[in-house]
């Protein structure tokens, strides 16, 4: 059975925001964003916002987003499993930030090449790795969320549900965001076989070029992701990649998606 919530009523979706959306601005400002366009909470980014290892940043912008009224939903390392160790940033460090961030569950990358390039060494060591980190994350109460994303091994519904399989027996969960080049069927399929392990969702709107629209343009897509996602545990829905990063955008996006998060769910999935 995966480490993943086994409450399957549906549970409200909450708004909130990624950080590295606005990597040009200070946290300060993050949290203002996100608190004016009533968000609940914000995945903090561990490469500006809240670098690895500075745990006085990490306790710093804890206690501005708790003041904000808004949650950390989620630490976002740059942890690459299977590569990172060898790197010079250790797990220890990130789950040490993590905790002092007060983050419930810790995104990594699923390693930094497709699956379809990976061989069965590539696998192991990706998988030991993660099965360490979570079993550091999991002594400090926190999970482990993977990143599913291309050019790693969650890179496609097949190799993310490998992965997820293999470490069932560890807190480790899944984020997920629709791939733009798919077709909303196959996305919705790639979510619904990820559901039992997942934690929070990336929110944005892109061409299948990567072009940036607003979220307003592909919200039918959105109404039918977030109605698969809302079966399960409470999760958020996180904004990311706003067009031209313009708080100005990101104001019109996030009243879009809580519009969207307030509508009834059909249910139909």
């Amino acid at each position: 059975m995966p480490y993943a919530s086994t409450d399957r009523e549906p549970a409200p979706i909450q708004p909130g925001l990624v950080s590295v959306t606005f990597r040009q601005l200070p946290a300060e400002s993050v949290v203002e964003l996100a608190a004016r366009a009533e968000l609940a909470a914000i995945e903090w980014g561990g490469d500006i916002h809240v670098p690895h290892g500075d745990l006085d940043a990490a306790r710093r912008v804890a206690a501005m987003t708790a003041d904000a009224g808004l949650a950390v939903a989620c630490y976002g390392s740059y942890y690459r499993l299977g590569h990172s160790p060898a790197e010079g940033l250790a797990p220890e460090t990130v789950v040490e930030t993590a905790a002092a961030l007060g983050a419930p569950t810790i995104r990594v990358w699923a390693g930094r090449i497709g699956s379809a390039e990976a061989d069965p060494a590539y696998w192991e060591a990706v998988v030991t790795d993660a099965r360490r980190v979570a079993e550091l994350a999991g002594a400090a109460g926190m999970t482990v969320s993977f990143e599913y994303h291309r050019n790693t091994l969650t890179d496609t519904r097949e190799s993310a549900r490998r992965l997820l399989d293999e470490l069932g027996d560890v807190p480790i969960r899944t984020l997920w965001q629709p791939a733009p080049e798919r077709a909303r069927a196959e996305n919705l399929g790639d979510l619904r076989d990820v559901l039992p392990w997942l934690h929070h969702v990336h929110v944005f709107t892109w061409t299948a070029t990567r072009e940036r629209l607003p979220l307003a343009d592909g919200i039918e897509d959105w109404a039918a992701y977030l109605d698969v996602a809302s079966d399960g545990g409470a999760r958020y829905a996180l904004l990311e990649f706003v067009a031209g990063d313009s708080p100005a955008q990101f104001a019109d996006d996030a009243a879009t998606l809580v519009t969207a998060l307030s509508a009834p769910r059909p249910g139909n999935r």
